[in-house]
């Protein structure tokens, strides 16, 4: 796919960046050194714990969050750098370029974590459990805490205001899991970019318009990595079923665990809606 394989050579360039993401890189320049790149053995594994899964639900948070975030945001607006240079997506309205976007953000954050080769680890935090902090705040006379949105509901970022929401473990091993996944495969520039554009052109979002193009786009998208692979990988005829398999392991990746974990720590209670539409409609 011509116009997505164009523009992963256009993100290289550098541009004026967006104006929230640009002032945290640029005040963290001095901070802590650049985040380790790759995986690194015993390190970021989960404990074990009880078997029925009581290790998977403790809370964690970023062992050094100032690098981590820096690197996640750096990530974030290559991301969407990469997303305005594809000719194809700059001819679509508006309204449609921000719907893909809110849509597909995450994912195809991670995938530029995997590219990037960005290594995070976790400690486990001390947040108090769902039932300490109801027992808190009734002899508190307060309500109790809201609970976080149903799975699978639409929900992009923390509420203004609220109470951070740690990850769990379990949530923090899917994003790990998924990165060393990748990895394992050694994915080429040329893939991650058919990749991206794969999760990009969604035509099953409610709400599009152009919904026959945007899947004539995610088509073409599979057929460049097809004939790629093909072309490359002669003696691996698995490759392209196993990079569909990436694809479909970013379905467990939930976007609000993204959100929390990269980008509450240095930017605070910001909705990524806006910071999305913001981004997008910059110059980066």
């Amino acid at each position: 796919m011509a116009c997505v394989e164009r523009c992963c050579r256009c993100c290289a360039g550098g541009r004026r960046q967006s104006s929230i993401l640009y002032n945290i890189l640029r005040s963290q320049e001095r901070a802590a050194s650049p985040a380790g790149q790759g995986p690194r053995q015993g390190q970021g594994q989960a404990s074990r714990g009880c078997p029925c899964g009581g290790s998977r639900r403790r809370r964690v948070a970023l062992r050094s969050p100032q690098v981590a975030c820096k690197a996640a945001s750096a990530v974030l607006v290559k991301t969407l750098r990469f997303v305005q240079n594809v000719p194809c997506f700059q001819e679509l309205p508006l309204d449609e370029q921000l719907l893909l976007v809110r849509s597909c953000w995450a994912p195809l954050l991670v995938l530029g974590l995997a590219q990037d080769r960005v290594h995070f680890e976790t400690v486990e935090s001390a947040e108090p459990s769902m039932l300490q902090r109801i027992l808190t705040t009734r002899r508190q006379g307060e309500q109790p805490p809201p609970r976080g949105p149903a799975p699978g509901r639409p929900h992009h970022g923390p509420a203004a205001g609220g109470a951070p929401h740690l990850p769990s473990a379990g949530e923090i091993q899917a994003i790990k899991g998924f990165l060393a996944k990748c990895w394992s495969l050694d994915i080429s520039t040329k893939e991650y970019a058919y990749l991206k554009g794969t999760v990009l052109f969604n035509p099953d979002l409610p709400g599009l318009q152009c919904t026959q193009y945007i899947e004539g786009l995610q088509r073409e998208a599979q057929q460049a990595l097809n004939e790629h692979v093909r072309l490359i990988h002669r003696g691996d005829e698995a490759r392209f079923a196993k990079l569909n398999v990436v694809l479909s392991l970013l379905r467990s990746i939930n976007a609000n665990v993204i959100a929390e974990l990269f980008f509450r720590p240095i930017i605070g209670a910001v909705n990524m809606d806006d910071m999305l539409l913001e981004m997008l409609c910059a110059k980066l």
